[in-house]
């Protein structure tokens, strides 16, 4: 199971002080209905932690692990050679051994090996742990490479190449194939030529096994293959050992072809970054490497080139293909401002950019980043079946060990004949289709939901997306744009511009979305501002601030309605007027100056064009859908009924938070948002979904994020989730039906040592052809 390619030797890097702290910045946070409505927006962009560079083996703050930042330090490297999960434990097993090395983690889906280290190790120590660490990989069998190396293009190997890869299989293969005709000409010399394919074949396995054992992992594949090939060849079954070595390699072939499909969205999302970029410096074009690009540098791309990094656009109306990232087939047009994803191909004309990431943390970057993370969220399943596996092999081998000598002992059984049966059982046991039955499943899943543009984190999120009956909405910028526009206007003293005014004065320091949108509309009606002192935000309830009207200072007041029930109670008609506004999905804010309320101000926001769609695909899944809005009831009650959902209005962020755990006590809830106040509610729920365009502490609290911002996405995501736990199933069913029935056979007799490793191989096979069946989703 090895492949190609050099271990890593990088130069070393010194990690920057605080480099991996989140610099999330404070803005103006108020409310009008709640905060539900009032999503906060980051004024400075979110700065990752180092942790995802994408050059290899430097010392790199520890971004997991907060408390233990100075502590560690980070290498990575890709491992070439693994075909499956298992082979992922063995790395790990290994390198965990080293005592140098703090902790240990292989992200099986992007192949990278991430190693911990004490932060104070000098250079020289530094780089013989590396070479500790390259040993230990390469003792169990497989080979380490650069992270910002470019893989070797497999598909254009050479057939030299081919053949100084695989000649210890060609050659066991050829002698079997000699030894099988020289059966009808020359049995001795057939025999004699079984038994050396055998023991050619043999002898690299052994090797690896023992080298296994050696680094924590005694109880492995080579290990049952070793010992039952051995064991075969005392017996005088040469040609059944040569046969069981060839299947054996077939099955690890197969294993390698699946996790390469299976990986390949994931490549493919990692190949999408070109590695150089133009940059403009004095109107002069300079090429450098991608990785060299820092924040406010200024790029060009030609058409039918790929972004190197997230970049502002600088003119308007260029159009990119982003299909690569969001699924979207159609090319995007943006405008001057727009923020364009690292990898999207421009497609109409020239464009320049203003680099808005930093090198490492482009979208791409995250994504993988992501990923990476996600598979330490293992599917409950999976964790099972990890643990079982650990005393599976050791007990079936002693099972192994009784069928040889019991039956002998006590009965008087042949010697020969149940030493035969206890290899044969040992190969059966073979535990690699059950071990690989989940996680096969899982990583085609995680691939599939990529490709669409759809992050899964983890087993254990994805295994939760199929138990969901239920999902509850944010509204605001989750079922509807979440860009609010001024609808009307209204004043109780006769003079519209002074109410709008007003308002937007008091707006003036919010960058809130309904803040932003009435000072749009005073900008349009070419209103001018006044001066505001004393503003603040009234917690829960709207926002006030003082301005001079007539040589006095006039307390003027922005709030909620249902926040002001028993003064509105003695104002019929401005209730009328709410309720008109309302009942036309409006939602509405009071204007008051000293106390004595002036005007209204109405706003509403446009449903988004796929809600309704995904609704009632969703429902038609048997998925019950609810709205969750700090908005008013009548806003919300037309909001929801024209999507066709339940929904619950005026709620607080607490509030939400507590619905959302009371509904996931019923049923499987799913809660999804996009806002700072949505996640406490994600939290609440069995599982968070955030929107991609939302803030950054709900990307965090979410356990799915959809990254292109569609909410089509969802029903097929509940159906991918659904998929995979069927097929998970299915490939355990497989797995333990074939071991019982091959079991029972061998007992009986029926079955010898190449039907058991037949069986064993074809459950692998059959398991791993299944789970790429959800590539296809």
């Amino acid at each position: 199971m090895s492949c190609n390619g050099n271990a890593a030797a990088a130069t070393t890097v010194k990690a920057t002080p605080g480099c991996c702290a989140n610099d999330h910045s404070n803005t103006h946070v108020h409310e009008h209905q709640h905060s539900d409505e009032h999503h906060s927006t980051s004024a400075s962009r979110r700065r990752d932690s180092c942790c995802a560079h994408s050059e290899s083996n430097e010392i790199i703050a520890d971004d997991e692990e907060p408390e233990s930042r100075s502590l560690t330090a980070r290498l990575s490297w890709l491992v070439t050679g693994m075909d499956c999960p298992s082979c992922a434990r063995k790395v790990e097993k290994a390198v965990q051994a080293l005592p140098q090395v703090k902790q240990c983690r292989v992200a099986f889906a992007t192949e990278k090996l991430l190693v911990d280290i004490a932060h104070d190790n000098s250079s020289t120590a530094v780089d013989s742990i590396k070479m500790q660490v390259n040993d230990a990989v390469v003792n169990v069998g497989f080979k380490l490479q650069q992270v910002g190396k470019k893989p070797t293009n497999t598909d254009d190997a050479s057939l030299q190449q081919n053949l100084r890869e695989h000649w210890h299989a060609i050659t066991l293969v050829s002698a079997i194939v000699i030894a099988a005709i020289l059966t009808q000409f020359n049995g001795d010399a057939s025999q004699w030529l079984f038994t050396f394919a055998s023991v050619f074949g043999v002898i690299p396995v052994i090797n690896r096994s023992i080298k296994l054992a050696r680094s924590g992992t005694p109880f492995a594949i080579e290990t049952l293959m070793s010992v039952a090939t051995v064991g075969a060849l005392i017996l005088g079954e040469t040609a059944e050992s040569a046969m069981v070595l060839v299947l054996f390699m077939v099955g690890e072939k197969l294993e390698s072809f699946a996790a390469g499909k299976a990986r390949k969205g994931i490549k493919s999302l990692m190949s999408l970054v070109p590695e150089e970029a133009t940059t403009i410096v004095d109107d002069k074009r300079i090429v450098v490497a991608a990785s060299d690009l820092q924040p406010g540098d200024i790029i060009e791309i030609k058409p039918g080139d790929r972004l190197p990094a997230d970049g502002a656009l600088l003119a308007s109306g260029i159009s990119f293909d982003e299909s690569a990232l969001t699924g979207e087939s159609v090319p995007v047009e943006h405008q001057a401002d727009d923020i364009v994803m690292a990898g999207s191909l421009a497609v109409n004309r020239l464009a320049r950019l203003r680099v808005v990431s930093e090198s490492g943390h482009n979208a791409i970057d995250r994504i993988l980043h992501l990923i990476e993370e996600a598979e330490e969220n293992k599917a409950p399943i999976e964790r099972f079946l990890d643990r079982f596996s650990r005393w599976y092999t050791p007990a079936m081998m002693f099972l192994a060990l009784l069928v040889v000598v019991v039956p002998p002992l006590l009965f008087g059984g042949d010697w020969t004949e149940w030493v035969y049966k206890g290899l044969t059982l040992l190969l059966i046991a073979c535990p690699c289709a059950l071990v690989i039955s989940t996680p096969a499943a899982v990583t085609s899943a995680l691939s599939s939901a990529s490709k669409r543009g759809v992050l899964v984190k983890g087993g254990a999120a994805l295994e939760q997306i199929g138990r969901i009956q239920q999902i509850a909405f944010d509204k605001t910028g989750t079922l509807t744009q979440g860009v609010p526009a001024v609808t009307s206007v209204v004043s109780f003293i006769d003079d519209e511009a002074k109410v709008l005014q007003l308002a937007a004065s008091i707006e003036q320091t919010s960058n809130h979305p309904l803040a932003t949108a009435i000072l749009a509309h005073a900008e349009l009606k070419s209103v001018a501002l006044l001066a505001v002192s004393n503003d603040q935000t009234l917690a829960g309830l709207g926002v006030q601030g003082e301005v001079q009207l007539g040589g006095s200072a006039q307390l003027i007041k922005l709030l909620a309605p249902h926040h002001m029930t028993a003064q509105l109670a003695e104002l019929a008609h401005v209730r009328t007027v709410i309720e008109d506004l309302e009942n036309g999905g409006n939602t509405t804010v009071v204007v008051l100056q000293d106390e004595q309320v002036i005007g209204l101000v109405a706003l509403a926001d446009s449903i988004r064009d796929d809600a309704r769609q995904a609704v009632e695909q969703l429902q038609k899944l048997g998925i019950n859908t609810v709205m969750l809005t700090g908005d008013n009831r009548r806003t919300a009650k037309v909001i929801a009924d024209s999507l066709g959902m339940e929904f619950r209005a005026e709620l607080l962020p607490e509030d939400k938070s507590r619905i959302v755990g009371e509904l996931s006590q019923d049923k499987d809830t799913a809660m999804v948002g996009d806002g700072i106040n949505d996640a406490p509610a994600m939290k609440s729920a069995s599982l968070g979904i955030a929107m991609g365009g939302g803030t950054d502490v709900a990307l965090e609290a979410a356990d799915v994020a959809l990254m292109h911002n569609r909410l089509i996405e969802l029903p097929q995501m509940v159906e991918l989730g659904q998929a995979t736990l069927t097929n998970i199933k299915q490939n355990i069913s497989l797995a333990v039906g074939l071991k019982a029935i091959f079991l029972v056979t061998t007992l009986l007799g029926v079955t010898g040592l190449w039907v058991a490793i037949l069986a064993d191989s074809g459950a692998t096979a059959l398991v791993t052809a299944n789970a790429l069946r959800l590539l296809r989703k």
